[in-house]
């Protein structure tokens, strides 16, 4: 339980998660903008539908971790689903971006549909993915190596997606408003995705086993998960950093689109094919190079001075920021480049140590209860990450309408203000209420040293 894992099964288990993170990040900043600019939705009704579909959509993520949990294979519990459900994922994915030929409600029909079933997908095979990391190895600082690979990977498929994504819609249709270039982009993405998951399933392997070897009583599972003060923290926490991510993520586009005046364009070339790269994409690209910059020093940082301080930290200089960023006019581009690096490198900081210590709250359950029940406390972490998406993204329609944003038309004085407040004050607040959560995180690195010995020799006992 306590063997090195190696750098092959490291970027295995990295894989999954770029799969994943590919449509998490085209759905974070583009499927909004898809859905208003070239579905042809309002942005109210968007919003209305993120938040029905992602509340059934996170309370459907515990069901998924109940089900992996008692999920027997000869590959373990957690990894027959990244073989499974890999294909479905990108089938889906696609569906989703497709724009079929109906009226205004049969689109509204259509869009709820796909994007339900997406996120379903999305669910049942990330939450076993992010289970994983709970039974690969029992030592926390190699969780919190294999958390780091996970963020580097998953923050490298985000900058793979964005750095591509506007470049191939262009290619395959000519403007960012095309229909089939959409449909094409994502087919694409689809299949990475596909030999992504595979790779991940084929490199990893499970070890830890929980003391008790039959784990069928789920009300005491459930019992367990409402005692953890630990994974209660965090749930708020994590909420806060995901409102802050998702509502920045959800007015990029509309920012540059409809705010910003900038002549910066960028040319480049791959495989002697020539691509536009817009100011959209490079601040896009930034962020998430920004990302993978934070996620590379999380680690180190929080071994010397802890896992609960390093996020306190990120997270209150990503609010003092994201204040200044207000005050900064259309025509500070390089400003507005510049904090959008620090801001990310803060933001990529806490993803790597939100994960790991989710498996820190699973030691800590079964260290006071003697039970362990990984798929849950994971799958109810996931709901909780959900939960933030759906507040973040959902929020976005609606104040996008309450701004009076109308599509493919010049914004007045006050929408483009409200789109200025989406990018700076608003996920500042919700930055804030994430350090508020954070501070009263009772895992020191002390107390976890503790559980990590104590659960060893029960361990040990058994085995």
């Amino acid at each position: 339980m306590h063997d090195k894992i190696s750098l092959k099964e490291k970027i295995g288990y990295g894989l999954g998660d770029a799969a994943s993170c590919m449509f998490w990040k085209i759905f974070s900043m583009y499927l909004l903008f898809f859905y208003t600019d070239v579905f042809g939705l309002a942005p109210a009704v968007v919003g209305t539908m993120f938040l029905i579909t992602r509340i059934w959509d996170s309370c459907f993520d515990p069901i998924v971790g109940i089900l992996a949990d008692r999920t027997k294979s000869k590959w373990g519990k957690f990894r027959p689903y990244l073989l499974w459900v890999a294909v479905p994922f990108a089938l889906i994915g696609v569906l989703t971006f497709y724009t079929p030929d109906f009226d205004e409600k049969g689109k509204i029909i259509y869009a709820y549909i796909t994007y339900s079933a997406m996120m379903m997908i999305y669910s049942l095979i990330n939450v076993p993915y992010a289970s994983l990391l709970g039974v690969m190895s029992a030592d926390r600082k190699e969780r919190n190596t294999l958390s780091s690979y996970r963020m580097v990977f998953a923050f490298g498929g985000s900058l793979l997606a964005l750095w591509l994504i506007e470049p191939l819609v262009t290619y395959f249709g000519g403007n960012l408003n095309s229909k089939s270039g959409w449909l094409s982009a994502i087919a694409i993405f689809g299949l990475i995705t596909t030999i992504f998951f595979w790779g991940c399933f084929l490199f990893t392997k499970e070890r830890v086993k929980p003391i008790e070897n039959e784990q069928n009583n789920l009300k005491e599972d459930l019992k367990d998960l409402l005692k953890n003060r630990p994974w209660w923290i965090l749930l708020g926490a994590g909420i806060g950093a995901l409102i802050f991510n998702s509502i920045r993520d959800g007015a990029a586009v509309y920012y540059f689109k409809y705010y910003v005046s900038s002549n910066i364009n960028f040319d480049f070339s791959i495989f002697g094919t020539s691509f536009h790269m817009t100011p959209t994409s490079l601040y896009l690209i930034l962020g998430q190079a920004a990302n993978i910059i934070g996620v590379i020093i999380a680690t180190p940082i929080a071994n010397k001075i802890g896992k609960k301080n390093t996020f306190f930290g990120a997270m209150f200089l990503a609010a003092i920021l994201s204040l200044i960023f207000y005050f900064f006019g259309k025509e500070d581009v390089i400003l507005i480049m510049t904090f959008q690096i620090l801001i990310s490198i803060c933001a990529g900081c806490i993803f790597p140590l939100i994960w790991s210590m989710y498996a820190d709250s699973a030691d800590y359950s079964e260290w006071r209860q003697g039970r362990r029940a990984t798929g849950l406390v994971f799958s109810a972490s996931s709901m909780s990450q959900k939960f933030g998406w759906t507040i973040g993204g959902a929020g976005a329609g609606w104040l996008l309408a309450y701004y009076g944003f109308q599509a493919n038309v010049e914004q007045t004085a006050v929408t483009q203000n409200g789109i200025q407040l989406m990018l700076s004050i608003l996920p500042a607040i919700a930055a804030a209420l994430s350090v508020v959560f954070i501070f009263f995180y009772p895992l020191t690195e002390e107390k976890l040293q503790i559980i990590e010995q104590d659960l060893s020799i029960q361990r040990n006992q058994i085995n």
